[in-house]
């Protein structure tokens, strides 16, 4: 879905008059917010010799990675260069001053957080707020960069960018105050500028239709991890079995849409709490002002099903006895539909909007902490927690910044999709790698056929390797905004700016901006018409990461090895039901499918083979070999007006089916109908009979 075209904001010359009064601040590069990524072009401009204004509508710098987002979402650390591992590198520089563990010893720390020991490593990926924004501090102080904050672009029509042609001359704040710059950067998490400049943008979920994609749109029938399990049959109604009586908050009456269609709904929203179970250095979580026991309804007659017996996992451990905590589960910290106003929403209505996340989530750990429907055990465990006295001290340990996973996006010259993501596209002009899984947040509750409660939009799929952001995704179009880059809100579908939108890959790509932007202007062209073999050049002296290691992308079996045709499975034509992985032996290429053990014929992979000439041709299903995989997985092969029919044992090793008579271009669909155990799709191997 894209949103209809934003008017070029010209001033008026009555406006102009006005304001040629004023004192006009220039710049070669003005960045808009003091995200991660503003952050990290506004450094990089300096570095270059470049004069630089960073302005924030707000007061918080460092966006989501120093306000509460400190257990990173990497995908895969060996793609992470220039100023982002610079960053992680003075992050682990911090922590090995013994006076910054406070409450246990770095030892203490790296014993009891999940995963591999890290300590050898060159950085660190987990860190509390305080420390990410004192190292945001000494960067931007090292490069002679300072924050100009509340300083909130006009967003009223008409005004707010200057534009001559499509050339932006200056930006202009709520107050007047005029910004005038050679070339500017949009690093917001909202992508005002963008919209204000007349960029052609996205907001919400795309139809799968438009880009040929598989996990876009309405995913009802999509397997959901965040989930009400099998059994928690949750009354959506005001009054239990009384649709009369209306749905409680937060369920959407119009839910859930057509399955892969488009619709206005985003990922839903939270803030990334900073906890702490020491109580030497903890605050309590008050019952908020506000607070409505049936915004928690849902919550409380979850944990009364008796199927919400554990508590969260997403209480990540960082330094400190501290948390990230994040959303998970059927009903947690997300607060779903309420933020589908947010992208196009002014300043005061989205404070609103983030004032209302904040009453929810205080409320909702304050009714996990205290109300006694929620069963003893789960009290006892959530009620260690409270906030950490010295962090986010401004706001009474509540973290500032509320987490905007998705608002608009570009739509640029070129849109990175799940073909980007998935590797069966690749991007000819890389800025930095996206190396994530895709990984959309719910984006509402709906009621089924049944009379129940259901989540719906929540889609993981990974496995892949990382993979090239394109330089064109995050320019617009030229005609539209020739001397603006969006490193932030790039062009990208739903479900793949739910694998790029990660922390790291905002500073790679604002850094890559700004290096764009200072050549633009030595060249004295537009962003559009850079020389990218010198942006290529410059990118890779300063350290960025622009290819992945091969061996990431290599698995045990070599195609070049294996007889006749081999087609892997990132080039199948797939339902949304698998889910994507690489641990599993022996693997070809980058990753496989797996069905989650589901055994309900929703997941289906179609293989396209065209052989080039008729005649007898054995095909073998390439697959992982488990234990727990299905021995009698379905295989049909067709072509040509015949249909066969096969079964593999994924338990053993693959073997090969036929020969079948089939014309030079056939199909081979798998699919888990009626299977008995895990089914995998690593790919499709295809040649001519044997002959003696």
């Amino acid at each position: 879905m894209t949103a209809p075209r934003v008017r070029h904001a010209t001033l008026t010359l009555a406006a102009l008059l006005t304001l040629s009064c004023a004192n006009p601040r220039k710049a070669d590069i003005v960045v808009y917010g003091a995200t991660s990524g503003g952050i990290a072009a506004a450094v990089q401009a300096s570095r270059m010799g470049r004069s630089v204004i960073l302005l924030d509508p707000g007061t918080h710098i460092g966006g989501l990675t120093t306000g509460g987002l400190s257990w990173t979402d990497i995908g895969n650390k060996a793609v992470v260069g220039g100023i982002a591992r610079e960053f992680y590198q003075r992050i682990k520089k911090a922590y090995e001053d013994p006076k910054v563990w406070t409450s246990e010893t770095r030892d203490e720390y790296f014993a009891r957080r999940r995963g591999p020991d890290a300590r050898d490593e060159d950085a660190m990926w987990t860190f509390e707020p305080r420390i990410a924004s004192a190292v945001y501090a000494r960067l931007m102080d090292e490069a002679g960069v300072k924050v100009i904050q509340k300083a909130r672009l006009d967003l009223a029509p008409g005004k707010g960018v200057v534009k001559q042609g499509a050339r932006i001359t200056a930006i202009v704040m709520e107050d007047g105050t005029r910004y005038e710059g050679r070339m500017f950067i949009d690093a917001t998490y909202e992508g005002d500028l963008m919209a204000k400049a007349g960029a052609s943008y996205a907001v919400g979920r795309e139809a799968n239709s438009v880009y040929n994609e598989t996990w876009n749109g309405v995913q009802a029938g999509h397997f959901h991890y965040h989930q009400f399990p099998e059994g928690a049959n949750v009354d959506p109604y005001v009054t239990p079995g009384k649709p009369e009586s209306g749905l409680l908050p937060g369920i959407d009456p119009a839910g859930p849409g057509v399955e892969g269609e488009s619709d206005k709904r985003i990922q839903a929203y939270c803030f990334r709490m900073c906890l702490t179970n020491d109580p030497n250095h903890s605050m309590p979580i008050a019952k908020p002002e506000g607070y409505d026991e049936k915004d928690h309804e849902l919550l409380l007659r979850f944990a009364e099903t008796g199927k919400y017996h554990e508590p969260s996992s997403k209480y990540d451990p960082i330094p400190n006895r501290k948390t990230d905590t994040n959303n998970h589960g059927a009903v947690s910290t997300d607060y779903m539909g309420a933020n589908w106003d947010y992208p196009e929403a002014g300043y005061a209505e989205r404070e609103r909007i983030a004032k209302r996340h904040e009453v929810y989530q205080k409320g909702y750990m304050w009714t996990l902490q205290n109300h006694p429907r929620i069963p003893a055990g789960l009290r006892a465990y959530y009620r260690q927690w409270g906030l950490p006295k010295d962090e986010f001290t401004a706001n009474g340990g509540w973290p500032a910044q509320l987490y905007i996973r998705e608002a608009r996006r570009l739509a640029g010259p070129v849109v990175m999709t799940e073909h980007h993501v998935m590797g069966r596209v690749l991007a000819e002009d890389p800025v930095g790698m996206g190396a994530y899984g895709m990984d959309s947040h719910n984006v509402q509750r709906y009621v089924t056929k049944q009379g129940f409660v259901r989540n719906e939009g929540n889609v993981q799929v990974g496995g892949f390797p990382p993979y090239p952001v394109s330089y064109r995704s995050i320019v617009p179009r030229k005609q539209e905004a020739e001397n603006l880059l969006v490193p932030v809100c790039l062009s990208a579908s739903h479900i793949a700016y739910g694998s790029i939108r990660m922390e790291p890959v905002f500073m790679v790509l604002g850094q890559s901006a700004a290096t764009a932007a200072a050549q633009a202007i030595e060249a004295g062209v537009a962003v559009q018409d850079l020389d990218y073999a010198k942006l290529r050049a410059r990118l890779l002296a300063d350290k960025q990461v622009l290819e992945a290691p091969a061996a990431l992308s290599r698995g045990d079996l070599d195609p070049t090895q294996l007889e006749g045709i081999v087609i892997d499975n990132q080039f199948a034509q797939v339902s949304a039901a698998w889910k994507g992985a690489r641990s599993g032996k022996p693997r070809l290429g980058p990753a496989y499918f797996y069905d989650l053990d589901a055994r309900d014929g929703r997941a289906t992979a179609r293989f396209d083979v065209d052989a080039r000439q008729p005649g007898r041709y054995r095909v073998k299903l390439l697959h992982p070999v488990a234990g727990e995989n299905a021995a009698n997985v379905p295989v049909e092969i067709a072509g040509g007006g015949k249909t066969y029919r096969a079964t593999v044992n994924q338990r053993q090793p693959a073997g090969w089916m036929g020969p079948f008579d089939l014309p030079s271009r056939f199909t081979v669909t798998v699919t888990n109908r009626a299977t008995n155990g895990v089914v995998t799709v690593d790919g499709v191997q295809v040649a001519l009979e044997a002959r003696d």
